[in-house]
């Protein structure tokens, strides 16, 4: 697998890009925090404990305000190995899949470890975040997954027959390989997602949504993104469930005014992943502003948790950071550190060269993101 040459940037290209890196992270995280808060919870439920418009701000979950689940962890593990498998490409081992079946090693020790553990010093600056060794509602395909060193492949998946969204809702830093072809971005998330979810229906979702991703971070729309996504379905087995879930998103739009009923039919029933991709994919098109289409995202029966995700990572990526919320940024559980891991994304992506390289290695960076 190889990626496209990397273009020279311009400041203004980079300032656009690190906005809708920003943008893509946060917006997973709030579209996260916000569902955590009503996910087990029908439309009545809802309406009956926040008020007749639903949840319109961030609410407790997990202890407190603005909280994140595994889907948020996961996505900046997602990050780290991204970052790691370009500094590795230096040294000749280029397999990205291998990086992020590590990175995502490293995150299953957050979930069984009661902290950093300071002697294994290849793991980098994130795996030492004390925040992220909270357990948070993690599924058990990507516990059982990524539960020991063998890595699944297209050929020999781990869990075959899973069908969820939990390979999916990690994926939208693939989407943010701006210089790589859609195709490979799709083959990549493809390739990651069976690490822990076997199903055509999970990986080709997960596929799908880093298309999309991928065309929005590149500044196209998010209908030309859908139309993308959908053409490079067409030629994988298996694609129909995910197809028939994007074209049913499309026509939803011109079906009138955005219901909860409405997203609550796209997102179908629990435990596959095309229904959250479908509804996300809704809930964006008919946004007004990014508070409008995460709370359209959250206020409904599915699963709440998993469209906010999803929606949110697409409409940072459209809009960029400064369209998000301050006020929900402000309670966000681990900004601080998901803006450090977009601008240090950001800045491999357009500067990995100075940092490592034939002309020579940042120590700090190697440090912070190790070859090992």
């Amino acid at each position: 697998m190889s990626a496209v040459a990397g273009a020279v940037w311009g400041r203004a290209e980079q300032q656009d890009f690190r906005s809708r890196v920003r943008g893509t992270l946060l917006g997973v995280a709030v579209g996260d925090a916000l569902g955590a808060a009503v996910a087990p919870l029908s439309i009545e439920e809802i309406r009956a404990e926040h008020g007749t418009e639903g949840l319109t701000d961030l609410a407790p979950a997990h202890g407190r305000r603005g909280a994140v689940t595994a889907t948020t962890q996961l996505t900046l593990f997602t990050v780290d190995g991204l970052i790691r498998a370009q500094v590795r490409r230096d040294t000749g081992a280029w397999h990205p899949p291998t990086d992020l079946h590590r990175a995502y090693r490293r995150w299953t020790a957050t979930q069984t470890d009661w902290g950093p553990d300071e002697r294994r010093k290849d793991d980098g600056w994130l795996a030492r975040e004390e925040w992220l060794y909270a357990r948070r509602a993690p599924s058990r395909a990507c516990l059982t997954g990524f539960g020991d060193d063998i890595m699944g492949t297209v050929e020999t998946p781990k869990n075959p027959e899973e069908q969820g969204v939990g390979a999916a809702l990690r994926s939208a830093p693939f989407g943010l390989l701006v210089g790589w072809e859609p195709g490979l971005v799709a083959q990549l998330a493809v390739e990651c997602a069976v690490q822990t979810h076997g199903h055509p229906v999970a990986y080709l979702s997960a596929g799908a949504y880093a298309v999309i991703v991928h065309a929005l971070a590149r500044g196209e729309s998010l209908d030309a993104a859908v139309q993308r996504a959908l053409s490079l379905l067409a030629a994988r087995p298996g694609h129909q469930p995910v197809t028939d879930g994007l074209q049913h998103a499309l026509g939803a739009v011109r079906q009138g005014m955005p219901t909860p009923a409405r997203v609550e039919e796209l997102a179908g029933s629990p435990g596959t992943a095309e229904g959250p991709l479908a509804a996300a994919v809704y809930c964006a098109l008919v946004a007004e502003d990014i508070r409008h289409g995460l709370c359209l995202a959250v206020n409904h029966g599915g699963d709440s948790g998993a469209v906010g995700a999803l929606t949110g990572a697409l409409l940072g990526a459209l809009h960029g950071e400064t369209a998000l919320p301050p006020g929900w940024l402000a309670e966000l559980e681990g900004r601080p550190t998901l803006l450090e891991l977009a601008d240090d994304f950001a800045m491999e992506m357009t500067q990995g060269p100075a940092l490592h390289g034939p002309a020579g290695s940042s120590p700090g960076w190697l440090a912070r993101y190790p070859r090992g």
